[in-house]
């Protein structure tokens, strides 16, 4: 099954979807399978991480800023290079195995949205694959 979910971006930002996609992986009614979670935008991504301690994602887009800097040698008209650079970093999707109708997440781990060039209305998908 496929869900598709909006979400209004601020500024450079990571946004824990994780209880998204467990609501759909609760519609989908899937017990075993996988899940996907899917980003379509060229300025954003998808990634897992520590949901524990916000300071993670804080040194993450710290971290990224530094790696991934705005350089007046871009030459994409935008202007928006280290977005587009900060999310081929992260990718655009993440897939989790679904076992006995749970997630499988490591204890700390979290499913983020990453903003690299918000504020944006955006959308992102998860589809639902039962075993056969």
């Amino acid at each position: 099954m496929l869900f598709e979910y909006n979400i209004n971006t601020k500024s450079e930002q990571f946004y824990d979807v994780t209880d998204l996609v467990r609501k759909a992986l609760r519609e989908s009614g899937v017990k075993n399978g996988i899940c996907t979670v899917f980003c379509p935008h060229t300025t954003a991504g998808i990634t897992i991480n520590e949901n524990a301690d916000p300071d993670v994602v804080r040194d993450l887009l710290y971290a990224l800023g530094k790696s991934f800097s705005d350089r007046k040698e871009f030459h994409h008209f935008e202007g928006n290079s280290a977005a587009h650079l900060k999310a081929s970093a992260m990718g655009s999707s993440v897939s989790v195995i679904v076992n006995d109708a749970r997630l499988v997440l490591g204890t700390w781990q979290g499913i983020y949205f990453c903003e690299f060039d918000g504020p944006r209305n955006r959308h992102f998908y998860v589809k639902v694959m039962q075993d056969i």
